[in-house]
């Protein structure tokens, strides 16, 4: 089934109620909707009664048979207040047309609206959206939206853009200088870093002094060794490196040392 529109598709019919009407044969320089439109498809109709005030637009099924019938599907608008009319004894006029509400016209009463399709031949109005949004499909896939884009969220030199829930876009300013980015309740904010604490600096072994508040010194101990230069010195280091005995040792050569050249040579 398709929904078939066609040009100077009119017949006459003598049915009345509301239900389907029998088509009676075109009129003569139009043709029937059979032939117009086809069996089994759908189409707009319009059928108004030639001597009594009784008119209807919808949408109907086109059927061929013994006697060519259409169904009155869907009314758009009638003389009975949009509802389906009891047609009354008399001819009527059955013929093919197009309603107003179905033109993109009429759906797009604003600058910037934009035209869909919210069911099957049936057009609808999406207002325009703010400026700098986006055109997206909704969450069910069923309907276009508009929606915030990056460059409306961020407004400002420094924005940050981060998500404040599925698929919803928000900005966060920017912080002040030397702030850090961190997390308060799984959401990003600028906060002060964070500046450790020492809360005691204790003098270890050939050290002295140290504390637990305020400015502390250390300071190295003194090992007995006095300042200033040695000659074939004898040294004594402590396990921490530092140098706690220092002498000059005797020049020349030895007693041993020359008995050993000797009897090397």
């Amino acid at each position: 089934m398709a929904l078939v529109l066609n040009d100077r598709v009119k017949e006459t019919s003598t049915t009345t109620g509301t239900g389907t009407f029998d088509l009676d044969g075109a009129v003569t320089g139009f043709e029937t909707f059979v032939a117009g439109i086809a069996t089994g498809n759908t189409t707009y109709y319009c059928i108004s009664h030639q001597t009594a005030d009784e008119w209807e637009v919808g949408l109907g099924t086109v059927t061929d048979a013994a006697t060519d019938t259409l169904s009155r599907d869907t009314v758009i608008s009638s003389s009975n207040s949009d509802g389906k009319v009891v047609f009354t004894a008399g001819t009527s006029d059955v013929f093919c047309t197009f309603p107003a509400s179905k033109t993109m016209d009429m759906a797009l009463t604003t600058t910037g609206d934009t035209v869909y399709a919210s069911a099957a031949n049936t057009p609808a109005r999406l207002a325009i959206g703010t400026g700098l949004y986006t055109l997206q499909t909704n969450s069910g896939g069923t309907a276009p939206e508009w929606a915030a884009s990056p460059q409306s969220v961020m407004t400002a030199a420094g924005d940050i853009l981060y998500a404040s829930g599925a698929n919803t876009l928000a900005k966060l300013a920017k912080g002040s200088d030397t702030e850090v980015l961190t997390l308060t309740s799984g959401v990003p904010s600028w906060a002060a870093p964070t500046v450790g604490d020492i809360t005691g600096v204790t003098a270890g072994t050939g050290l002295t002094g140290g504390g637990t508040s305020g400015t502390v010194t250390l300071t190295i101990d003194t090992t007995g060794v006095s300042a200033g230069s040695y000659t074939n010195t004898d040294l004594t280091v402590d396990a921490q490196g530092q140098i706690t005995a220092a002498s000059s040792g005797s020049s020349g050569i030895t007693a041993g040392f020359s008995i050993a050249m000797a009897i090397a040579l």
